[in-house]
């Protein structure tokens, strides 16, 4: 099983060394790394360059000037059967891609999503909150996530199947992960598993804690709901929506 690991970055020099070590000690040798930059004025190509390692592949020069289209950059140009999640300041912990890999050895062929759950750190790399599911209320649930998402792209790694149904990202979605999270529900398996597997990294410049206005979030959800029911439609040919009587509570996996 090859995995890709799929990298948005911008501007994260100063925590990038840190993540690179953590992913790549646990890549094996058919595995990639596939970094798309965005407009980065930093150090970060540097930094990604000097590790002169074949698994690492940079994708320079974009201008999406988003982070979602950035990380969809990445996903298009990754090989691998299974495709994880990552950004470019957290730490992950060692038992990450064995992890993937075992849970997604035992699944049957299709399209299959696993959310894994992490501690929180500040700037310094202190724990702050020992959970991320904790902070979000994390679980399945499609109405659930249409009303208050609480999928998070670097806890997720999908079967390549996905792509079928997910790409090209639709213009307008309110972010990349409750788009991949809500298409696995509708047309695959989905499960959270509690086991930690990433320090993620909150600081200023970091979004996925951010707070929005009301209407914002009105706005988002509306453009999501409506881009799902638009996707379905040109999907039908491809791959018909699971049934909500077969859209099963997977069994607890270990």
């Amino acid at each position: 099983m090859k995995l890709s690991v799929s990298m948005a970055t911008f501007n994260g020099e100063r925590y990038i060394a840190e993540q690179l070590a953590s992913i790549l000690s646990q890549l094996d040798g058919r595995d990639e790394l596939v970094v798309s930059d965005d407009s980065s004025t930093d150090a970060t190509i540097a930094v990604i360059e000097r590790l002169h390692d074949p698994r690492v592949k940079i994708l320079p020069g974009n201008t999406f000037h988003n982070p979602i289209y950035n990380i969809e950059n990445a996903i298009r140009r990754s090989d691998g059967e299974v495709i994880v999640l990552s950004d470019q300041d957290d730490v992950w912990l060692e038992n990450k891609l064995d992890l993937v890999r075992r849970w997604f050895s035992s699944r049957k062929p299709g399209i299959n999503t696993l959310v894994l759950d992490g501690a929180i750190i500040d700037e310094q790399g202190h724990v702050i909150e020992d959970s991320i599911f904790a902070g979000l209320g994390s679980g399945r649930g499609i109405i659930k996530n249409l009303y208050d998402n609480t999928y998070m792209g670097c806890c997720m790694a999908f079967s390549r199947e996905l792509l079928k149904v997910a790409l090209p990202f639709p213009r307008h979605i309110p972010m990349h992960d409750s788009w991949l999270g809500l298409l696995s529900e509708l047309y695959g398996t989905v499960e959270f598993v509690r086991e930690k597997t990433i320090l993620y990294r909150r600081h200023p410049l970091n979004r996925s804690f951010r707070r929005f206005t009301v209407g914002q979030q009105i706005t988002w959800r509306f453009f999501l709901a409506y881009h799902l029911a638009i996707r379905a439609a040109v999907c039908l040919s491809i791959l018909p929506i699971r049934p909500v009587s077969a859209q099963k509570k997977p069994e607890p996996w270990h």
